[in-house]
């Protein structure tokens, strides 16, 4: 009998994908591909990064970056749309100019598809969960609404609240930090 083993990818494997315009990203040594975003999805984060770094500059408790790669480890590497991280926590999330550890907020716009739902709805929860990540907001520009994932006792992510477009999107990672659901979904 022979036993068949899972191929694992690593780092480097995901190095050597092609610069072809598509999202590579490595979850538990799976390669995960995403072609380029739609509008809604890029005016969605756009919003959002806006009114979060509308924040920051009257609040300067830390960064937010778009698209930036988080390395857990070797067989862990995503790209979340927007992170957020303290400057208390920066000398962790940092080295080399990359992110290696977990921002205190991700978060994933979502796109169509099955696949892509499922990837940020359960697959990177899960990851996220594990890795640190102290809230993980999913944000929905076809249903209109952002789900607030946040650390319970305990250590794992667990939905918080699900918004529409009339309530107030707050954290305490960002204090005096406010937005309405729907100017984030304006056009």
């Amino acid at each position: 009998m022979i036993a068949s083993a899972e191929i694992q990818l690593t780092l480097a494997d995901l190095e050597a994908t092609p610069d072809d315009g598509n999202r590579y990203e490595l979850i538990d040594g799976g390669l995960h591909v995403s072609t380029s975003p739609a509008f809604p999805h890029q005016n969605a984060l756009l919003e959002l990064a806006f009114a979060i770094r509308t924040h920051l500059r009257d609040n300067p408790i830390g960064t937010i970056v778009l698209g930036v790669g988080v390395i857990f480890d070797d067989h862990n590497a995503v790209i979340p749309d927007l992170a957020f991280f303290t400057h208390e926590r920066r000398r962790q999330i940092l080295e080399g100019g990359r992110m290696v550890a977990a921002p205190e907020i991700a978060v994933e716009i979502v796109s169509p598809g099955h696949s892509n739902e499922r990837r940020d709805r359960h697959i990177k929860l899960r990851l996220y969960s594990e890795r640190g990540v102290g809230e993980y907001w999913i944000v929905d520009p076809f249903s209109r609404a952002i789900e607030v994932y946040r650390r319970v006792q305990g250590g794992s992510l667990e939905r918080a609240v699900t918004l529409g477009a009339e309530d107030a999107l707050t954290t305490d990672y960002l204090p005096g930090f406010s937005v309405t659901v729907g100017a984030i979904f304006a056009v």
